[in-house]
């Protein structure tokens, strides 16, 4: 028996599913917003001098681990609430999850090794990280591209995953370019400004892509997008999305000369308007992909598991969702401020 597209939300058939997507959501947003600019640090560590690696590392240093546990619990839920789902997304997109998990398993090894190993050996761990952080973010974007056109094999739906890997790589080093200039000083702190600047516009073209060629991927999430009133209740968001760009483009080119004056105000204001592109871009996307996993395939209810399960699942994500957000929030409340060298 095929599952209602709407089933009733008072059963617990119809709100457990959506629970679920909520939680998965929000917990792959936060892997996006939190671990992004993490990879975005590795990313950028190729430009900097070997003292400023340093402190970059050491910017992200507390926070890392924590930042990934969200990706496993991302990809926990879908597994053990939405298996059919699990099974189709992860075996269409086998390939490039292989090389995610390389890239995240590469960073890993090099960010410990580096702070031990010789000298001569620190580059070689160095150039790891940055190699790592570049694979991993870049199979991300690979997969969403895949995603938006429902897992299509083309050459041409192959070029658009491609290009939004370069994209996200691009996105990614904004974020950590300007997560650098809250963390860090001096010129560190002008270069993270520039960095900035000169990914901002590519990840503008990720954004904008993706926001043109969603509605073509699907008669459904077109009429979503150009119906009436639709069409008008929805334009805040890429009007909104506009103007965070340009405003940040503006901050940007009058941030290095302010900096050279030890003028550290508004340097938070990047960052700030990054995430929010990012929360704005999360929320188009969540509005035209839902209720389905697979565009036009599979919706959650569809593809969740039986009801019984999914409440025992429920009772423990209670629990332990607490504890993640208590642990995460402490430990940057605890690690606030200028970074200084990670010593071990």
């Amino acid at each position: 028996m095929i599952a209602p597209l709407h089933p009733d939300l008072s059963q617990p058939a119809g709100w457990l599913p959506l629970a679920f997507l909520i939680v998965m959501g929000l917990a792959m947003l936060a892997y996006v917003i939190l671990d992004g600019y993490d990879l975005g640090v590795g990313i950028l560590m190729h430009h900097a001098e070997d003292a400023e690696k340093d402190i970059m590392i050491a910017s992200i240093g507390p926070f890392w681990d924590a930042n990934e546990t969200w990706l496993v619990l991302g990809v926990g839920i879908l597994l053990v609430a939405f298996p059919t789902a699990h099974g189709q997304i992860l075996g269409a997109l086998y390939l490039p999850v292989a090389m995610m998990l390389l890239g995240l398993i590469l960073r890993g090894v090099a960010f410990d090794f580096r702070v031990k190993a010789h000298a001569q050996n620190k580059p070689a761990w160095n150039l790891a990280f940055h190699l790592g952080s570049i694979i991993a973010a870049f199979s991300q974007g690979f997969m969403l591209g895949m995603l938006v056109l429902g897992f299509q094999s083309s050459f041409w739906s192959y070029a658009f995953a491609a290009l939004i890997g370069l994209c996200l790589v691009a996105a990614y080093s904004l974020l950590g370019a300007t997560w650098l200039l809250m963390k860090s000083e001096g010129q560190l702190q002008i270069k993270a400004a520039t960095w900035a600047r000169r990914s901002l516009w590519l990840a503008g073209v990720g954004i904008a892509t993706i926001s043109i060629v969603t509605p073509f991927a699907s008669p459904s999430i077109a009429a979503k997008w150009f119906s009436f009133p639709n069409f008008i209740l929805l334009l805040p968001i890429p009007l909104i999305t506009a103007i965070l760009f340009w405003w940040i483009d503006r901050i940007l080119k009058r941030l290095p000369a302010q900096l050279a004056q030890q003028n550290q105000g508004w340097i938070w204001t990047p960052f700030a308007c990054t995430v929010g592109i990012f929360l704005l871009a999360f929320h188009g996307l969540a509005y035209s992909l839902f209720p389905y996993l697979i565009i036009d395939e599979l919706t959650i209810w569809q593809a969740a598991s039986a009801p019984e399960s999914l409440m025992i699942i429920f009772v423990g994500a209670c629990v332990v969702l607490p504890v993640i957000i208590g642990y995460t929030v402490m430990a940057y409340r605890i690690f606030w401020g200028k970074a200084t060298l990670l010593e071990y």
